[in-house]
């Protein structure tokens, strides 16, 4: 058994697919589809690395070496071919096969993944929703009866699932995807706030909305704290376009230490 903690530094970049990709590489490759079908859209036909390095956000030296993984290498004086690298990519990701998908948890993360409508034109199908509540046991949710998590293998083996998607509570997260392992399941996007110990050979991607808010947090504190008190911004720091805030003083948080002293 083994957790899903991710592996760091060096050993990360080592790490790679069976066909020699790196893990950084492919997880770059998404932002570079997304990117792709946006300038699909607007009409384009060629791209240079530059422009699209910028409006994936990366530079262009190391998106040229992730592309050259694919055997990709653009023409010089040219660029790339939007539709033929579209397909490149989507075919290294294994997005020209449709993957069934079972989403177990039908609260409200769970309704909205299902209500997604993006999963499907990127060739993944919500085949199937469980949940444990009987009071939610037989709703309907995008087009979908949620059903009893005590069907969970049956409808794994009837629908043929690849990935399972766990949206259910900590507490019972674990015990969901033990059985999803079970099942034949080897791919599974975890939701819940906790790591899961799998086997080897089953992949893991953990989404915790919380820890991305805490980073972003600590990020603001380091530019809040870099700003001179009376920049605009500035927590207490008043805005001399602003008559209402214009040398205004910040007034200090009353916490129960101080409201005992006075």
């Amino acid at each position: 058994m083994h957790s899903n903690a991710m592996p760091s530094g060096a050993q990360a970049e080592l790490i790679g697919q069976p066909d020699g990709i790196p893990e950084a590489t492919v997880a770059r490759l998404p932002v570079y589809l997304r990117a792709l079908y946006g300038l699909a859209e607007r009409g384009i036909s060629t791209v240079a690395s530059e422009e699209l390095a910028a409006v994936a956000g990366v530079n262009s030296a190391k998106l040229r070496k992730d592309l050259s993984h694919l055997g990709s290498y653009g023409i010089r004086g040219v660029g790339y071919d939007v539709d033929y690298l579209v397909y490149q990519v989507s075919r290294t990701l294994g997005l020209t096969q449709d993957w069934p998908v079972v989403i177990v948890g039908a609260g409200n993360l769970g309704r909205a993944l299902a209500n997604y409508g993006g999963f499907v034109s990127r060739g993944f199908t919500i085949a199937a929703m469980l949940d444990s509540d009987t009071a939610i046991v037989g709703s309907r949710i995008a087009r979908l009866t949620v059903r009893h998590v005590d069907e969970l293998e049956a409808v794994v083996a009837r629908h043929n699932v690849a990935i399972g998607v766990i949206t259910a509570p900590a507490g019972s997260a674990q015990a969901v995807c033990d059985r999803l392992v079970s099942a034949g399941v080897t791919s599974i996007l975890n939701f819940a706030p906790l790591v899961l110990s799998v086997p080897e050979g089953v992949d893991v991607r953990k989404v915790d909305l919380s820890i991305e808010l805490q980073i972003l947090a600590f990020h603001a504190q380091r530019r809040s704290a870099a700003r001179p008190a009376d920049a605009p911004g500035h927590p207490g720091g008043g805005n001399p376009g602003n008559p209402r805030t214009a040398g205004r003083r910040s007034t200090p948080e009353v916490t129960p230490e101080l409201a005992a002293k006075g």
